[in-house]
This record gives structure tokens, sequence and C-alpha cells, in this order.
């Protein structure tokens, strides 16, 4: 279908990260905790636009805490909703090529369903289906809290997801980034701009897939989207609506 040819802007956004505008610092992207560290970091992750922030979010102090962990919060929010988005842009292309396993969903047989859309593939899946997903990302958050040696709004890094331990999970398990542990020997500078990439990768990522939920919602609201998305009936806002049972939450929307 035609929005196959949005498959090559996912070897785009891979790449898309501006150039340092300044020597790496150790501490550039593993510990921005002041405003003073973020119009840094801006400079660094955008030459041109550089620092920008026109509702003040960086001066405030969120739940009585201080300016500084304010910031971290922040910090790892905008890293958790970019590597999100970069999951979502992905997935939202490969649903709508009707792109699945090969193999049964269901212990009963049944197939993975074909959609148009990937909001489409989410309605026509299983409840339990979609109750194993809400647990397994409940898990993840739970793991990312709970075992992290410094928390990010106490010193620790914004965005760091700490290794899976085997003392906790039965035969242990391959950790989210570098599983295999390729990329443990890159000098410390490889890995400074691979964490501004990441960062400016997901900024696009959460462009791109607003875009992709705007444009099937309603038809030319992204213009150059205009018949390559095809229109989703449900509301992408509310993706508990659609069908019954325990995670059927229509009432709430």
């Amino acid at each position: 279908m035609k929005l196959s040819i949005l498959a090559t802007l996912i070897s785009a956004a891979s790449a898309f990260h501006a150039p340092l505008a300044s020597p790496v610092r150790t501490n550039s992207v593993a510990l921005s905790e002041t405003k003073a560290d973020l119009q840094t970091l801006a400079a660094d992750l955008n030459p041109v636009v550089k620092y920008y922030d026109p509702w003040g979010l960086s001066d405030q102090e969120f739940w009585g805490s201080t300016n500084e962990q304010s910031i971290g919060w922040l910090r790892h929010a905008e890293i958790k909703h970019g590597r999100i988005a970069m999951f979502a842009f992905v997935g939202f292309i490969v649903h709508a090529n009707q792109i699945t396993w090969p193999w049964p969903m269901t212990t009963s047989g049944d197939p993975f369903p074909k959609a148009d859309s990937a909001p489409a593939a989410w309605d026509a899946i299983p409840e339990e289906a979609k109750i194993q997903i809400i647990l397994f990302v409940g898990f993840l958050e739970f793991w990312s809290e709970a075992m992290m040696d410094k928390h990010y709004m106490r010193g620790g890094r914004p965005g760091d997801f700490p290794d899976f331990d085997s003392k906790f999970i039965p035969g242990g398990a391959l950790n989210l980034y570098d599983p295999f542990g390729w990329n443990k020997s890159l000098p410390k500078e490889s890995k400074e701009k691979r964490l501004l990439a990441e960062i400016n990768n997901g900024r696009l990522a959460m462009i791109g897939i607003m875009g992709f939920c705007s444009e099937s919602q309603l038809e030319g609201s992204v213009p150059a989207l205009k018949g390559v998305i095809p229109h989703y009936a449900g509301n992408v806002m509310a993706p508990l609506a659609a069908g019954k049972g325990l995670v059927h939450l229509d009432g709430l929307f």
C-alpha cells in the first residue's frame, strides 16, 4: 500500500541528529539537572534553535521538589517518551503494511490481525493480549523506578534503565539497550554522541507519530500524509474504549 513509501523515513529518523557545536563534555548528557546544563545541552542538540523553553518549565519546582529535581524529572520524561515514540513510529508503519509474525498469536491458533493502522490492530487483538501488554509495560515501569542505583531526581542519569538482574528474573533476560554487550568498549565520546542522537531521534519520532495519528483521525490535517494514512474510525486518545470486559473503559472518555 501507499504507506510503504514511508518506510524510507525510518532510516532518516535513525540518522537524524545535529552535529556537536562544541567539544564533548563528560557530563553534558549523562547528568543535566540545572538550567545552565540544559542550555548547554540544547546547543549541542540543535545549534540553530538552541535553548527553547517558552512555558518556563525549567524554572518550575514540581510536587514540592527542588528545581534541579524537577529538571531531572523533565529530562527523564522526554527521553522515555522519545523512546516510546520511536517504537510507535516504526510500529505504525509495520501494522499499516499488514506485516505480522508468521506464527499464531493465541494458543487456540488465531493469527495476528491484519489492519490498516496500529490503532485498528490494537482494537482487533483479544482482551487477554491487551492485559498482557499493559502488565508488561507496568513491569518495565516498576523495574526502571525500583532498581536504579541513583534516581534521576536525586543525581542519577536521566534516561538510564537498570540492567535486568538474573537474581530477580529466573534465567536472566537481555537488557533493552546493548543486550549482547557490543557497545561497552565504545569510546566515551561515541557514547555521548549517540545519546545526543537518541534525544533528537525521539523528538522527531514524537512529531512523526502525532502526525500519523492526526491524519488518521482528520483527513488532510497533515497535507503531506493526505491519501497515505487510512482513516481510523476509533478514537486514538481512548485506546481502551473499544471492546468489552476488564480493559473496556469507554465510560471514562
